[in-house]
């Protein structure tokens, strides 16, 4: 297990000092201006990462329906066009330059018939699992939380149905257990039977807690450090997975409160 943390917890330089990986994420990363790259940000966070020396994965630009996330890197899955696909392969590259071991990409918006916008998703990360492959990268295709009905690939089965039809050994499951627990609604028994349907197409885990129910507040993705939640992580065991673990939390304090619990889970 190599334990990580999202960019949005801290400054790079503390979270550095804190765990072994960083997940870069992008869309606050403010790497964009008017949707391009800006070279000077680039340059910058190269620099910063070749001082803190950190693995990193990539967390890919997505659907943002908060009133905060930049709209000009809104990413459906489901519904792609030229500006979409060049603002992924850039994650694709940066993660490749930077020897990033996973770009974390959102499944597909519901936004007509729900067949029509899985076959479209699956077609559109066909492409990016090539891009990928091109670079020896895997994409990690995040379960997302069952408690709003516009969110393709809530499920286990129909995570392991989308991954199946890309057929790309370059495309695994990102298993964000936060997620699964709002899918499960908070039953710990469920949340344990989705980990253990992943199996081993488990490439990469997002922890972070929640009370598994909806809320008026991000559908009941609060993010919350482990403990304010309802979460039983011991579920992790679950997993057939030996690669980063990565705390999406909003704190240092949360970083390390995380940080604390995986390392007491059963190793094997």
């Amino acid at each position: 297990m190599i334990i990580g943390a999202s960019s949005f917890a801290s400054s790079l330089y503390d979270l550095g000092k804190e765990v072994a990986s960083i997940e870069l994420y992008i869309p606050k990363l403010e790497l964009y201006k008017k949707g391009k790259v800006v070279k000077e940000k680039a340059d910058e966070l190269y620099d910063i990462l070749s001082t803190v020396k950190n693995h990193t994965t990539i967390h890919a630009p997505y659907f943002g329906e908060l009133s905060n996330y930049p709209i000009e890197l809104m990413v459906d899955t489901a519904h792609m066009g030229r500006a979409q696909f060049r603002l992924m392969e850039e994650s694709i590259s940066l993660a490749d330059e930077l020897g990033s071991s996973v770009v974390v990409v959102h499944p597909g918006k519901i936004t007509e018939d729900r067949e029509k916008c899985f076959r479209h998703m699956v077609g559109n990360l066909r492409k990016l699992a090539s891009k990928a492959g091109n670079c020896g990268i895997i994409i990690g295709l995040e379960n997302k939380e069952g408690t709003d009905p516009t969110n393709l690939c809530c499920e286990a089965r129909e995570l392991l149905r989308a991954i199946k039809e890309v057929d790309s050994p370059f495309l695994k499951a990102t298993f964000d257990i936060g997620h699964a627990n709002l899918t499960c609604g908070g039953d710990t028994g469920k949340l344990r039977d989705f980990a253990r349907e992943l199996g081993d197409s488990v490439a990469h885990v997002h922890v972070h807690d929640n009370t598994g129910k909806n809320s008026e507040k991000y559908f009941g993705d609060l993010h919350g450090a482990p403990g304010e939640g309802c979460i039983d992580f011991t579920v992790l065991e679950e997993l057939d997975c030996n690669a980063v673990y990565n705390l999406e939390v909003f704190s240092m304090e949360g970083v390390r409160t995380g940080k604390t619990m995986l390392k007491g889970l059963k190793q094997d």
